[in-house]
């Protein structure tokens, strides 16, 4: 099992900045990929970002260039730096691990609340 544990939520003004963090522990040899996801009220889960153990990013077209996600593999922890937040970046934040290329871990999520 992998356990993720979210942090760094909260209430902010449009325009300001917000970093989550997500540490790992347990079983996470093995973990390769690690992203951040969301769901608003009423919506789907969505990924908004990912990272490979190789250090290869990707990002919904929502965030480029707002968000930027970076890994510590020394602090088994991956982070994700949002910058110029919106109102529709209102949404619970979840981390993800994938150990294997098949098994999904999640965290209990993070709620991000940004107020115009």
């Amino acid at each position: 099992q992998v356990q993720l544990v979210e942090s760094g939520g909260g209430l902010v003004q449009a325009g300001g900045s917000l970093r989550l963090s997500c540490l790992a522990s347990g079983r996470i040899f093995g973990v390769t990929g690690l992203g951040w996801y969301r769901q608003a009220p009423g919506k789907e889960r969505e990924r908004v970002a990912h990272i490979t153990s190789g250090g290869t990013t990707t990002y919904d077209d929502s965030v480029k260039g707002r968000f930027t996600i970076s890994r510590d593999n020394a602090k088994n922890t991956v982070y994700l730096q949002m910058n110029s937040l919106k109102p529709e970046d209102t949404a619970v934040y979840y981390c993800n691990a994938v150990r294997w290329g098949a098994m999904n871990y999640w965290g209990q999520g993070t709620q991000v609340t940004v107020f115009s």
